[in-house]
C-alpha cells in the first residue's frame, strides 16, 4: 500500500536517482556511482522535503487533518468551528490545522484556488472561536501528475482574562556559555554588543554584575500574540503590558553555571518544574566545565533538553562544525539515547518543534549568534510553535484536587508585607483563601490568608494548577517561613515525615556508600541534609547498583509526596530515584502532635 502512495503523490522536488539513463552511465564505474548515489541521498535529506503520507489523525490531542474547507454550508461550518473549539481546548489554546491532507494522514494537496478558499474558511473559523491563524508553512506535493499544495496552520486563542498559554523553559550551560546574554537579547529585543551589555538586565545581585556571573535564580519572560509576533519589552514597557497583549508566554529559568553553584541550580530545577531545559553550549569551548553535569541533571529529572550553540560569531565554521559534531557523539552514547536533529532553517524548527514534544529522544540543537543575531530568528519559531507536555485534560484533573503550593521564595516587600513565591502543584487559589502553611520546625501547620496573587509581575485573580506565581500574606511574619514549605487547604491532612524509604540508583561514588553516610537530599523544593539509616537487604553500595534505601533528615520534618523524584549528592556522590514510602517517627512524636492539632 505504501508503494502505491508514494507512486500516486510524490514530493515534486524528490531527486531521481533510479532513471535508466543514469544507470546506463554509471555502469562502469562501480565506484564513481555508489559515491554519487551516496551524494544524491545527502542532497534528498538535506532537502527536508515531507514524507509522502503523515500519521493517521488522532482523536484527541490538538491536530487536525482536512482534505479542504471550501464552502461549507451554514450547518457544516458550525460544526467545524466547535470542532476547532475542541482541538483548542485540547492544545490548551493552540491547535494545529493541515490543510490538503486525508484523515488517514495521505498528502493529497490542493489547487492554488482550493488553498486560498480553504484558508479564508479557517480564518472564519478562528474568528468566531476568539482566534488567529498564522500560517506555519506551504508545501508542494505531486499528485496525479499535477502540482498540488498542502498547508500547515497554527491557530491560536486571543488572551482574555490572562488565560495565556506559559511554559517554563530552565536554561543550563557551563559559566560563561552566554545563557544571560541570550536571555537578556530574547527578552529585551537587542542584540548584544559583544561585551555583555544585554545581560545587565537580568542580574540580581551587585556582585553578579561585577564578575558577568549568575548565581542566583531569575526569571525572564518572553511573550507571542495569538498571530505569533514576539512581545518582549522592546514594544512594551512593562511586563503587566507583555501578560495583556500574549497568548503565549515562555518564562525561563535563569540557573547558574559555575560549579559551586551548583545546588542552587538543582534547587531550580527540582523546585520549579521546569517543562524543558536548554542547555547552551559555547561555540568556542565545546563541551566543558558543568556542560556534562547540566545534561545529566536534565536527563535524570526527565525533563526534554534541547541545546542552543551560542557565541558562532566568534568561531570559525569548522570550530562551530566540530561543536556540533562532538555534541552529537555524547547525545548518541548508550547513557543518553538521543537523537540529535539539527535545525538549519525555518522548516526545521517547525519540525522540531513537533517532534520534540511528542517523542523524549529528539533534541534540536541550534548554533545562532547574540551579537550578530544569525540564526535567533529560528529559536524564535521554535519557542513560538513549542506545544504545552500536559493536555487540558490532565490539568483539569489536578485542579480538582485540594490546593498545594510549594514555596520557593519569600520576600519581604514595603506596603504589602510578607510575599512567596513558588508553583501550585494542584488545585486552584484564590485571592482571599485561607490556607495553612508548613511543616514548622516543630512539624506544625499555621494558618494564613492570601491577600493577592502576581503572575509574571501583574495581577492575577485566580491561580491554577501547575502555575507559577507569588502570594502575598499580609503581615503573616516571615521569620516562620522557610524555603521547601507547602501551603495546603485546611480540608487536606498533610503527610509530614522525618524519615522516608527510596528507591534509589547511585551514579557514582567514590568508594562505598553505607549507613551514616551523610547526604544533601532534593525532593521537589526541599533541600536538606539526611542520614542513610539503612541499605534494605544490603550492606553497602557501588557505582551503578539499586537499592532501596531509608533516609532521615538532620534539622527538621518535611512534607514528601510518595512517587516524588529524588535527586541526592554530597561531593563527588551523586544518585537519583524516587520516593516509595514514608515511615512514622517512632523516636520523635512530633508528626503526631501535628495530627492533633490539625484535627482539633
Amino acid at each position: 500500500m505504501d508503494v502505491q502512495v508514494t507512486e500516486r503523490c510524490s514530493i515534486n522536488s524528490a531527486p531521481k536517482t533510479n532513471s535508466p539513463q543514469n544507470a546506463a552511465e554509471n555502469a562502469p564505474k562501480k565506484k564513481k556511482s555508489r559515491r554519487g548515489k551516496r551524494g544524491k541521498r545527502r542532497r534528498g535529506k538535506k532537502a527536508n522535503e515531507p514524507p509522502p503520507f503523515l500519521p493517521p489523525e488522532a482523536e484527541e490531542g490538538n491536530i487536525e487533518y482536512k482534505l479542504k474547507l471550501v464552502n461549507p454550508t451554514q450547518y457544516r461550518f458550525e460544526h467545524l468551528a466547535t470542532q476547532l473549539k475542541w482541538r483548542l481546548q485540547e492544545g490548551r489554546g493552540e491547535a494545529v490545522y493541515q490543510i490538503g491532507v486525508e484523515d488517514n494522514g495521505l498528502l493529497v494537496g490542493l489547487t492554488e484556488e482550493d488553498m486560498k478558499t480553504s484558508l479564508k474558511t479557517l480564518r472564519r473559523m478562528a474568528e468566531r472561536v476568539g482566534a488567529d491563524i498564522t500560517l506555519l508553512r506551504e508545501r508542494e506535493v505531486e499528485c496525479d501528475r499535477a502540482r498540488r499544495k498542502i498547508a500547515e496552520v497554527l491557530v491560536r486563542k486571543v488572551p482574555d482574562d490572562q488565560q495565556f498559554l506559559d511554559l517554563r523553559v530552565a536554561v543550563l550551560g557551563n559559566v560563561d556559555s552566554g545563557k544571560s546574554t541570550l536571555l537578556g537579547v530574547l527578552t529585551q529585543g537587542e542584540l548584544d554588543n559583544g561585551r555583555g551589555r544585554a545581560r545587565l538586565n537580568l542580574f540580581r545581585h551587585l556582585h553578579e554584575i561585577q564578575t558577568g556571573r549568575t548565581s542566583s535564580i531569575s526569571f525572564e519572560i518572553l511573550g507571542f500574540n495569538s498571530k505569533g509576533e514576539v512581545v518582549n519589552y522592546s514594544d512594551s514597557r512593562t511586563a503587566e503590558e507583555i501578560c495583556e497583549s500574549s497568548s503565549k508566554m515562555i518564562t525561563f529559568i535563569d540557573l547558574a553555571g559555575h560549579y559551586k553553584y551548583l545546588k542552587t541550580t538543582i534547587f531550580g530545577l527540582t523546585s520549579y518544574c521546569p517543562d524543558f531545559a536548554m542547555l547552551v553550549v559555547g561555540a568556542n569551548t565545546g563541551i566543558a566545565g558543568t556542560t556534562r553535569e547540566h545534561l545529566g541533571l536534565a536527563m535524570a529529572l526527565k525533563v526534554p533538553i534541547f541545546i542552543v550553540v551560542s557565541k558562532v560569531d566568534l568561531c570559525a565554521k569548522s570550530t562551530v562544525e566540530k561543536t556540533v559534531r562532538q555534541l552529537e557523539r555524547v547525545l548518541k552514547q548508550p547513557g543518553c539515547n538521543k537523537v540529535p536533529m539539527v535545525v538549519a532553517n525555518p522548516d526545521d524548527a517547525v519540525t522540531a518543534a513537533q517532534q520534540f514534544a511528542q517523542s523524549s529522544s529528539i533534541t534540536p540543537i541550534f548554533t545562532l549568534s547574540s551579537v550578530s543575531g544569525e540564526n535567533l530568528d529560528l529559536l524564535k519559531v521554535f519557542f513560538n510553535i513549542l506545544p504545552p507536555l500536559s493536555n487540558s485534560k490532565e490539568q483539569e484533573e489536578l485542579m480538582q484536587q485540594l490546593t498545594e503550593f510549594q514555596v520557593d521564595e519569600i520576600y519581604s516587600v514595603p506596603d504589602v508585607g510578607t510575599v512567596v513565591g513558588g508553583t501550585l502543584y494542584s488545585g486552584v487559589c484564590r485571592e482571599g483563601d485561607r490556607l495553612v502553611v508548613g511543616p514548622t520546625d516543630d512539624g506544625k501547620f499555621l494558618r494564613l490568608k492570601v491577600c493577592s496573587i502576581h503572575r509574571n509581575r501583574s495581577g492575577c485573580r485566580v491561580l491554577r494548577a501547575g502555575q507559577a506565581a507569588t502570594l502575598a500574606l499580609g503581615n503573616f511574619d516571615r521569620s516562620l517561613l522557610r524555603k521547601g514549605m507547602v501551603m495546603v487547604s485546611p480540608k487536606m491532612n498533610p503527610t509530614i515525615c522525618w524519615q522516608f524509604e527510596a528507591a534509589i540508583v547511585l551514579l557514582f561514588h567514590a568508594k562505598t556508600f553505607r549507613r551514616g553516610f551523610q547526604v544533601t537530599v532534593h525532593v521537589g523544593n526541599v533541600r536538606q541534609t539526611a542520614t542513610v539509616e539503612c541499605l534494605l537487604g544490603k550492606e553497602e553500595l557501588r557505582t551503578g547498583e539499586r537499592a532501596v534505601v531509608s533516609f532521615r533528615f538532620l534539622k527538621h520534618p518535611e512534607y514528601l509526596r510518595v512517587g516524588a523524584k529524588l535527586l541526592f549528592r554530597e561531593g563527588v556522590t551523586k544518585g537519583i530515584g524516587h520516593v516509595t514510602h514514608l515511615l512514622p517517627s517512632t523516636q520523635n512524636q512530633v508528626p503526631d502532635q501535628n495530627r492533633n492539632q490539625n484535627h482539633s
